[in-house]
């Protein structure tokens, strides 16, 4: 059965399919729809004409929808999962969780408000501040994440008095368009909005004039596009694009403590995680250590099918980020690193990429200025801590950093970390009422809790004065 998109509270197919593949197998199973440019139009115009109303319903009405919402998510759970792990790969139980923390994130958002700010009170002179929404969001998921990230775009869009057009990757559709159909029934229609499509959606999406805020999570060079495009009518933009986190591990700090933290925060998700550990910097002097304790949690992963409950890690998403992945190894193979364990896809159907851990990497290769968004784990050598901030910080990227050991100490190096959340013995912990957002090419704006709230809105100023 295809699962339809959902536009202006409707159901809707299209003419034109894309094929959906499990990554486990590469079976091309089931095929989802791709929208055609009238259906665009007319998710857009949905959204335009429920807008007026929605942005005018108060904030309780807005609150109730919202947690009708994750209820309706939280009833159908089991089942989105199962399609989340069909087309994403991903362990099953990591599929539940995942649901779960986006049907438990409508509850969160929903505590949040948007009260008026008296910012002027003369005897003559008053002046206040409303935060006012912003009108159709087109908001733009990825892969890896494709229920919590769409979420956490939708919840705060909403609540804010916004309406939505939700675009999921062309490689993950079905568990955002089953979403988008549940969510519907719990919204006005055309509030909430789901498309499908190929490559040329996004920006056609984009382009689109009735959007007026773009909120996109992905790879730098799409978050570029978007922003160019974008600027041609300044609309407002939300990127939360690649992340090449560094994690120091201070001299002297048991090895033993720490390894399996740190191999675990590198590979979650089959390291197909923007806040995931992707370098990892040691003192040269305890490099050897940790290398071996690195290789040893590899060995004992379990790769496979994320229907198999035995798995820790399974498939990477899609062809062409296994061969990314690889690449990346094979070239810092041949720049003198030495490839610890794993190197290679494993000699089975489905886009299996074993844990990897790669030692005497020199400086500069693109395993370490690069993200490579897969199980790989480099880990490099250094001297003093100066220079370990150095190549820390030496890349483009910006979303996050690490340190760990004595907590003092990780606490003070951690504030030179140039990103936009520095973790002390701990890595890519995110909550719903901390922000999140990088700097430089890790992206613009941040989301989660009142700030990402923010985002949704345009600062309405009031100034009235008394006449006698």
């Amino acid at each position: 059965m295809i699962i339809p998109m959902t536009i202006a509270g409707r159901s809707a197919h299209s003419p034109d399919r894309m094929p959906v593949e499990n990554p486990a197998t590469t079976e091309l199973f089931t095929e989802a729809p791709r929208c055609t440019a009238t259906q665009l139009d007319d998710a857009v115009l949905g959204a335009t004409a429920a807008f007026g109303h929605w942005s005018r319903t108060d904030a309780d009405s807005r609150r109730a929808a919202l947690l009708a919402c994750g209820a309706a998510l939280a009833r159908a759970g089991d089942e989105v999962a199962e399609l989340l792990t069909a087309e994403q790969g991903k362990p099953l139980r990591q599929a539940r969780a995942e649901v779960t923390l986006a049907a438990d994130w409508f509850g969160h958002t929903a505590e949040l408000s948007l009260p008026r700010q008296e910012l002027v009170a003369e005897e003559t002179v008053e002046a206040t501040m409303d935060r006012t929404p912003v009108g159709p969001v087109a908001a733009i998921a990825p892969s890896n994440y494709p229920i919590i990230l769409a979420v956490t775009k939708i919840a705060p869009a909403l609540l804010a008095g916004n309406t939505v057009v939700l675009k999921p990757s062309p490689v993950t559709p079905l568990s955002s368009l089953r979403m988008g159909q549940l969510l519907a029934e719990a919204l006005p229609p055309g509030v909430l909005n789901t498309i499908s499509g190929d490559g040329a959606l996004g920006p056609a999406l984009v382009e689109h004039p009735a959007i007026r805020m773009i909120s996109f999570t992905g790879s730098v060079r799409s978050g570029r596009a978007i922003a160019r495009r974008a600027a041609d009518s300044f609309k407002r933009v939300v990127l939360e694009l690649g992340g090449n986190d560094p994690c120091i591990v201070l001299p002297g700090t048991r090895i033993d403590r720490v390894a399996g933290e740190i191999f675990r925060r590198a590979t979650v998700n089959s390291g197909q995680f923007c806040a995931a550990i992707k370098r990892v910097y040691v003192s040269a002097g305890q490099a050897a250590e940790l290398t071996e304790a690195l290789h040893a949690e590899a060995k004992a992963a379990v790769v496979g099918d994320g229907r198999d409950p035995r798995t820790d890690l399974g498939p990477l998403v899609s062809q062409a980020q296994l061969a990314h992945v690889h690449r990346l190894v094979e070239s810092a193979a041949g720049a003198g690193a030495r490839v610890v364990t794993g190197g290679g896809a494993l000699p089975r159907a489905g886009h299996f990429y074993p844990p990897t851990v790669v030692s005497d990497l020199p400086p500069g290769t693109d395993l370490e200025q690069d993200e490579q968004f897969g199980p790989v784990v480099p880990v490099i050598g250094y001297h003093d801590l100066d220079e370990a901030l150095a190549r820390a910080n030496g890349t483009r990227f910006a979303l996050g950093g690490s340190v760990w050991g004595e907590p003092a100490v990780a606490r003070a190096l951690a504030a030179r970390l140039e990103c936009g959340t520095a973790w002390v013995n701990t890595h890519g912990d995110l909550r719903h009422d901390v922000p999140f957002g990088g700097l430089r090419e890790s992206g613009s704006g941040v989301e989660y809790g009142l700030w990402g709230l923010l985002e949704y809105t345009n600062i309405k100023i009031t100034h009235a004065v008394r006449r006698p």
